[in-house]
């Protein structure tokens, strides 16, 4: 609202006409209308009264106006309207929406206790929430016990955010505990907001129980724990339920659309997800920028960056996410430079580029060998756009150096940096110094690593397998000793193909499958063939570590893939870790034996496997 609010001329003109008007408009969201009409009033010499103010406040909150919503404060104290528990209300809710959450907390406490009915404890709840302000809006819901105010569903509907954070689950458990004996744990919205709260603490076995007592669920229960199960990773699980879904009659949105194409995408199950986006164009959301962001990351992470590009190019009005999203995926596909033709593009239509698309765009140098570029785009960071780098685009600078073999100045520019080194930034020297094959300085690196996080395994992994390239045994074994006092069990390696619209799982060593027997045939004879093109018989090796790499789920997954597919046809593979040497070098000669293209896509990146050679040229 431009101008001032300050009224004159009072009259005792009725207001009843302008209130039936301004609810209107509020009620129909059209909130410039309704401020433009309250001023109209003020301007006829109509006084606004305790059925005024609630809308025109409503209004100033959904417009983040908080200077006008000032000047309705100043009209209400004038119009002795204050202590009317909505306006109170309509007032705390205004500060809160704007940020104000101190000056709703003041308009709170400056009114006696008689004033103060639950909603006016909800509006200070539940701006609180909004705010991130945890402590307060657990202080306020005590007291408001402690005054014997009743609490309800709209009460645990603003309390419930809260309990996401770790210090507060707890509290969300005795929470849920309340609304059972209050008897508010009826409630569709209530149990729904637990069910979510459950799944963002990763208590989904919780979160699951809640949804399967229900006995009607709707579409935001469904998308409760759907989306819950994609967020903990649950991929499986999104797309079982996905399908009980549908058959229960309950019809899928946009929400559930993202989960399950995200789903999609981590599973590497191309053929759902297209059947997905079919159901998609026939529900008419085709043009939904967040499924169309998922879409992009389910067909480049599925190997299909034709069709992701594709998707891209028909979105009309492409938002920062959607030209990160596009240029992460050229970067996994180790097509860098084709990323830095699209930030220029981006850069070319007027998008103003963040801290979120430079982590992408020096990553894609990183998987690309671009070092001097991605130093150049690092440099403009803070010089051209006034963007201060943060320790995750350090870590891709040290990575670009570390992958060039530049270890001496990846040091000295972790000694250089203006922010603290965390984690990432010493993992990434670390990652490095086992493609170079550096022990001294390797163990510089996970000696500041695991200061900075003592309980990520990977790291320990890694710096085992550094001791086991370069033969180091007593290495190992200390590695092994702090893994097992500090209670570490490796994640296991799986691998996923996707055959005929299901997603075969496959474990390191694993003789569960249908068809094990001829699997296990066919990667003997894979392996035959590989040691007569290599002359390797590894006889000079561990017998049980080989083994366990003949074992490994990849190239169980491969084997499968060809037992199963026509001569000549692409087989995907999605791995959950990062593919170790001897598998790269076993899959680079199997692609040349059966003259087949194989896509694995491991934590790193994408690899194309064709005649014997690699798109990551063994830089990886």
């Amino acid at each position: 609202m431009t101008g001032s609010l300050v009224r004159s001329g009072v009259t005792a003109v009725a207001s009843t006409p302008w209130n039936v008007r301004l609810r209107e408009l509020a009620n129909k969201s059209l909130f410039g209308e309704a401020i433009s009409l309250y001023r109209s009033m003020l301007r006829s010499g109509s006084s606004p009264d305790a059925f005024s103010f609630p809308f025109t406040l409503k209004s100033c909150a959904s417009l983040l106006l908080p200077v006008s919503g000032k000047q309705l404060h100043c009209h209400v104290i004038r119009g002795g309207c204050e202590a009317e528990p909505f306006v109170l209300t309509s007032l705390i809710s205004m500060y809160c929406k704007c940020g104000l959450v101190e000056d709703a907390r003041k308009v709170f406490d400056e009114n006696p206790q008689s004033c103060k009915l639950g909603v006016c404890y909800n509006a200070l709840i539940s701006g609180y929430t909004v705010n991130s302000k945890v402590y307060d809006a657990v202080y306020m819901f005590r007291k408001m016990k402690e005054f014997g105010v009743s609490v309800d569903s709209i009460t645990m509907l603003g309390l419930v955010p809260v309990c996401t954070v770790p210090d507060y689950i707890w509290f969300g458990m005795s929470l849920h505990g309340e609304c059972v004996k209050g008897g508010t744990d009826s409630e569709i919205s209530v149990l729904n907001s637990f069910i979510t709260m459950y799944m963002k603490c990763g208590s989904v076995e919780s979160g699951r129980r809640l949804f399967d007592e229900m006995p009607v669920k709707g579409l935001i229960t469904w998308n409760a724990v759907i989306s819950g199960y994609a967020q903990n990773g649950l991929a499986y699980d999104v797309l079982e339920l996905y399908e009980k879904m549908k058959s229960s009659g309950v019809c899928p949105d946009s929400v559930t659309f993202v989960s399950v194409l995200s789903s999609c995408a981590h599973l590497g199950a191309q053929k759902i997800g297209q059947e997905v986006e079919k159901l998609i164009g026939a529900n008419g959301i085709v043009s939904n920028v967040f499924v169309s962001n998922a879409s992009i990351s389910m067909y480049a992470r599925c190997g299909n960056l034709a069709k992701a590009r594709a998707v891209f190019d028909m979105i009309p009005v492409k938002s920062l996410v959607s030209w990160t999203a596009m240029i992460g995926c050229y970067g996994m596909h180790g097509m860098g430079e084709t990323g830095l033709k699209l930030f220029d593009d981006m850069i070319k239509s007027g998008i103003r580029p963040d801290k979120a698309v430079f982590v992408m765009v020096l990553s894609a140098c990183s998987h690309s060998g671009l070092t001097d570029k991605g130093l150049e785009l690092f440099g403009a960071m803070k010089r051209e756009y006034n963007l201060e780098p943060g320790p995750e685009h350090c870590s891709c600078v040290v990575d670009l150096l570390g992958r060039a073999g530049r270890l001496d100045e990846a040091i000295e520019f972790i000694e250089s940096m203006r922010v603290e080194p965390d984690g990432a930034v010493w993992g990434a020297l670390l990652g490095a110094c086992k493609i170079h094959k550096n022990v001294d300085m390797a163990e510089l690196a996970f000696a500041k690593v695991i200061e900075c996080e003592p309980m990520n395994i990977g790291y320990y992994v890694l710096m085992s397998n550094i001791y086991t390239d370069t033969k180091n045994q007593e290495g190992i074994w200390r590695i092994r000793r702090m893994m097992r006092d500090r209670g570490f069990r490796k994640e296991p390696g799986y691998s996923y193909v996707e055959h005929k619209g299901r997603v075969h799982l496959f474990l390191v060593g694993d003789r569960s499958h249908e068809q094990t027997e001829e699997v296990y045939r066919m990667l003997d004879d894979l392996e035959t063939s590989v040691m007569e093109i290599t002359g390797n018989t590894d006889n000079d090796r561990d017998e049980e570590v080989l083994n366990s790499r003949r074992e490994h789920s990849e190239r169980l997954a491969v084997a499968f893939g060809i037992l199963n597919t026509s001569p000549g046809a692409e087989i995907l593979v999605i791995k959950n870790l990062r593919v170790c040497k001897d598998c790269h070098v076993f899959i680079k000669m199997v692609s040349k034996i059966v003259d087949r293209r194989f896509v694995i896509r491991d934590a790193s990146r994408f690899h194309y496997f064709k005649d014997g050679v690699c798109s990551c040229n063994d830089y990886w």
